[in-house]
């Protein structure tokens, strides 16, 4: 008798785990993906035209926007690693050499810049949703969310200390500074007059803006295999990967995950470890240590992954997850309560993590512009000092 009703117990106990792990996976439709968009939508004060986008390239790749003539957009946003970086965090400012060779020349002062560098791909789609008219003028930025717009964001680093103002100015004056540069430059005079007709004075800060962000909106990669399978081809991804897909969609990666750009661009508590690059613990904008889920977009090109740069694959990534699904906090100066709940719900398992990896590696598309300009009008040196 005794042995009936501890196998019932054991049985019940069994049934009410398999119940709880059902509760916990519930999948979503494929309907919270989507393919990108085959064009770019303009804000209505910056409609494209090639002449903008010419100029704006020449200024993405030109360090006469750096505080010390050493840095350009392009230091930290390279073509080769899908227009983000291999390393941590970035090395801005009063360094030298490129990819895991550059490091700080001596003496320094300058840290090491906050947070991992960002892919600008595609985001000119920042903020793109299923079913909701895309606004560019809206769309998020950053890590933290604090811009709205490629133009908005396009001056920030121009006037951070350690992406490319440098000591010799304060963040007030550093735009009038450049400005002034630009104005002595022959070649950019006629760049500006021609980008923006019918303007006595161009060359202001924010017709800067306004060209590197519509050049921006041109590096664009939207023909990936998954956007041709959401397109309808369904020979497009293999089974394996549908299996993949799928697992993306059972374990609760697309509660975050989601929509043309596979990110919510909300801002998540998980509890990521911070850099050793920087001294003080990073808590994100609003001090809770939440950051924007980034996209899922062209990995293979962009790792380091997660704000801080700490992990190397997309394994650990996963592993990650998985780690905090079962309570483990990595970040000592988060607290279990303050994670959030989609992340603490998903169902990651060891075992699914090649599959998942499979279908995110069908998220790539490598037919994006590479092009770099062979000189720049102050002639200085493209993409600054990387030697």
């Amino acid at each position: 008798m005794l042995s009936v009703i501890l196998l019932a117990l054991v049985s019940c106990g069994k049934e009410e785990a398999s119940q709880a792990k059902k509760e916990k996976r519930i999948s979503e439709s494929i309907a919270v993906l989507g393919a990108l968009p085959e064009s770019v939508v303009d804000p209505p004060d910056n409609p494209t035209s090639a002449k903008k986008v010419e100029l704006g390239r020449y200024l993405f790749y030109d360090p006469v926007l750096s505080g010390n003539r050493d840095v350009a957009c392009a230091t930290c946003h390279q073509p080769d690693f899908n227009y983000a970086e291999f390393l941590e965090t970035s090395i801005g400012v009063n360094g030298t050499g490129h990819d895991s060779k550059r490091q700080f020349r001596t003496p320094n002062t300058i840290p090491f810049v906050k947070r991992n560098s960002q892919s600008v791909l595609n985001t000119a789609f920042n903020g793109i949703q299923n079913h909701v008219d895309y606004d560019p003028v809206r769309a998020p930025m950053f890590w933290d969310l604090r811009a709205k717009s490629l133009e908005e964001q396009a001056l920030i680093p121009i006037q951070s200390l350690e992406e490319m103002r440098g000591e010799a100015y304060s963040e007030e004056t550093i735009l009038t500074e450049i400005i002034t540069r630009i104005r002595k430059i022959p070649e950019y005079q006629a760049l500006f007059s021609a980008a923006f007709t019918g303007e006595t004075n161009p060359i202001q800060a924010k017709n800067l803006a306004k060209a590197i962000a519509a050049y921006e909106r041109t590096l664009v990669a939207n023909n990936s295999r998954f956007d041709q399978y959401m397109r309808g081809d369904s020979n497009a991804l293999s089974v394996s990967e549908k299996d993949g897909l799928n697992l993306f969609l059972r374990t609760g990666c697309a509660k975050c995950h989601q929509g043309p750009m596979l990110s919510d661009f909300k801002l998540h508590t998980l509890g990521v470890p911070d850099t050793q690059n920087r001294k003080e613990s990073d808590a994100g904008i609003n001090n809770n240590y939440a950051f924007r889920t980034p996209t899922l977009r062209n990995l293979r090109y962009t790792a380091p992954y997660m704000h801080s740069g700490k992990f190397v694959t997309l394994d650990q990534v996963l592993l990650f997850y998985e780690d905090v699904a079962g309570g483990k906090v990595e970040n000592p100066h988060v607290t279990a309560h303050q994670i959030d709940p989609l992340a603490r719900k998903m169902d990651v398992n060891f075992r699914d993590i090649s599959s998942i990896i499979e279908f995110i590696n069908t998220l790539n598309d490598d037919s994006f512009d590479k092009t770099v300009p062979t000189r720049v009008p102050s002639g200085l040196k493209v993409k600054g000092n990387m030697d």
